[in-house]
């Protein structure tokens, strides 16, 4: 089941931002699908993207570490402001954003206890026109400084779920190995611009993953939101 809350771009309000945003815990092919959504949207639609790397993992890199309390309000606010700057640039069509501050939000709330990150995090995330949520159904791998365990990814997977439906943001998850997950990207990319951006190729939809909710952590949540988002006022 697919569910996407779209909108001509005429429709927009002013403080709108062209960006899909993906989100997710460690493991989940953030990055992976960022690169290949914005090589397809560029090679086989000609459509102008600018991708946003995640800022977190630079800054760790940078530094050999972990960020500790007092620093994630500056990595989020670096982190959205890099997503504006880019969103901004002349003649962009499309922004990938690996991430956002509300991933920030979730990890502080997370390790720290601490809330203070949500509000701006939440209100810049209301700016993007897209929120694309990975799916728990790929293995977890390890990446040393910048992945814990699968428990924390699963906790990360039902915190951000908690705080996108607090906030009333729509989004969509997204699930599939490889070819499958970039197709249900595309396909609910191009039902946000109002075209269709899949290929006719048969090859393509074959080994498609079908939507599962025992991939989620919790069982439940895909239903109550799709039949909220259905049941919603669009706009």
């Amino acid at each position: 089941m697919t569910v996407v809350i779209s909108a001509s771009l005429t429709d927009k309000a002013p403080h709108w931002l062209p960006v899909v945003c993906l989100l997710g815990g460690e493991s989940t092919g953030k990055s992976t699908l960022a690169l290949a959504l914005q090589h397809r949207l560029a090679r086989a639609h000609g459509l102008r993207v600018s991708l946003v790397p995640e800022y977190l993992r630079s800054w760790c890199k940078a530094r050999g570490r972990v960020p500790q309390f007092n620093e994630q309000a500056e990595i989020a606010a670096e982190q959205s402001r890099r997503i504006r700057e880019a969103a901004q640039q002349p003649g962009i069509d499309l922004v990938i954003a690996d991430t956002s501050a509300l991933m920030v939000a979730a990890y502080s709330k997370h390790y720290f206890a601490d809330a203070s990150v949500l509000p701006n995090a939440s209100a810049e995330q209301s700016r993007y026109a897209l929120n694309l949520l990975m799916g728990l159904d790929l293995p977890w791998v390890p990446d040393g400084l910048f992945r814990d365990s699968p428990a924390i990814r699963d906790a990360t997977d039902t915190r951000l779920r908690c705080e996108l439906d607090a906030a009333r943001l729509p989004y969509q998850t997204i699930y599939g190995q490889q070819e499958a997950r970039l197709q249900q990207a595309l396909r609910a990319v191009g039902r946000w611009l109002g075209r269709d951006l899949l290929p006719t190729d048969r090859s393509l939809t074959e080994g498609r993953t079908p939507w599962r909710c025992d991939n989620c952590s919790d069982p439940d949540c895909e239903r109550r939101l799709f039949t909220r988002l259905v049941d919603a006022p669009q706009g």
